[in-house]
């Protein structure tokens, strides 16, 4: 297995996207949102792509973890977790030491333990109140 960073073509982000029963994907829409990330995480096996992940960010402040995907039949075997250290890492040489970067997330339902092992909490806390969202 290897991660591929910026890679992460139309028609792979596509078949993850519906794998994960988030629908049928929009092929210009994703060519755009690819095009715009932060950057793009793609996870090979057999020359086949398994898993995606899908960063947004400033580069400085703040980086949102979006369209996190690892194929049914390879979940439960350490793929997202080798995906999201990765990604972590990632964001770690992007900025500079010491500073207070936070990377956030919005959960697919009944996954949020996944993202619990790796510090994120769930909100609302502290001084935090619950995650948002508007469709348009």
């Amino acid at each position: 297995m290897e991660i591929l960073t910026n890679s992460l073509q139309v028609a792979d982000y596509m078949r993850l996207h519906e794998s994960a029963g988030w629908g049928k994907a929009e092929a210009d829409m994703v060519a755009v949102a690819l095009t715009n990330s932060y950057a793009t995480f793609a996870v090979i096996e057999q020359k086949q792509v398994i898993g995606m992940a899908r960063l947004l960010g400033d580069g400085a402040v703040t980086f949102y973890l979006k369209d996190f995907v690892i194929l049914p039949e390879y979940q439960g075997q350490g793929v997202g977790k080798e995906l999201l250290q990765y990604v972590q890492n990632y964001i770690k040489n992007e900025i500079k030491p010491g500073w207070p970067t936070t990377l956030e997330l919005i959960s697919a339902k009944g996954k949020e333990g996944f993202y619990q092992k790796f510090g994120f909490q769930k909100m609302p806390y502290d001084n935090f109140g619950a995650g948002m969202l508007k469709k348009f």
